[in-house]
């Protein structure tokens, strides 16, 4: 069974004190989700290269990478704000697209079509079976909150899960400011 509140383009954070370390103090864009299963990707783990230093024939190009999730660490994906400029993306929200023709994505990027700004890359993705998003939701493991585009263009990919906590509002801003360990002095 789908929830009703996890859609396509809202951000999962990882409940405080998630011990996995895959998704400790994650906070992941849900770009599918149906009854067959959901794919999202972690966007605020940066592993400190740029997708020209993983892709060999990549145009140079300064674009922040991050971890995407455990799923096929092997495989590149990207999200972007070009929209129908790639063909074959998908429209995740307003301002947000998932992939698309990848040659013609080297194309617009040695052309200056693309520019960093307008484009994250990822390592991986984040995958779950059928039913197993909605059990894990179900355990308390994910908080779901709605996505900004400024998330993943314009916001400190280290400082994100906290933001994306804080503009929750209530009690999630306390949560916010929780430090990533707690020591009982």
């Amino acid at each position: 069974m789908v929830g009703n509140d996890i859609t396509r383009g809202k951000v999962l954070l990882a409940e405080p004190f998630m011990l996995d370390p895959n998704f400790k103090r994650t906070a992941v864009l849900l770009c599918e989700h149906d009854e067959e299963g959901s794919v999202g990707f972690i966007l605020n783990k940066p592993i400190g290269m740029t997708v020209d230093e993983l892709v060999e024939g990549f145009p140079e190009f300064d674009s922040e990478v991050c971890i995407g999730g455990p799923v096929q660490p092997d495989t590149i994906h990207y999200i972007h704000n070009v929209g129908d400029l790639l063909e074959g993306s998908t429209r995740i929200i307003d301002n947000i697209y998932w992939g698309g023709d990848f040659d013609k994505l080297k194309f617009l990027i040695s052309q200056e079509l693309i520019k960093p700004h307008n484009i994250r890359f990822f390592v991986g993705y984040s995958g779950w079976s059928e039913g197993q998003l909605s059990d894990e939701m179900g355990y308390g493991s994910w908080l779901v909150a709605d996505m900004d585009a400024n998330y993943l263009f314009k916001a400190r990919a280290e400082l994100l899960w906290s933001q994306v906590m804080y503009n929750k509002g209530n009690a999630y801003t306390i949560i916010a400011q929780m430090p990533d360990t707690i020591s009982w002095n």
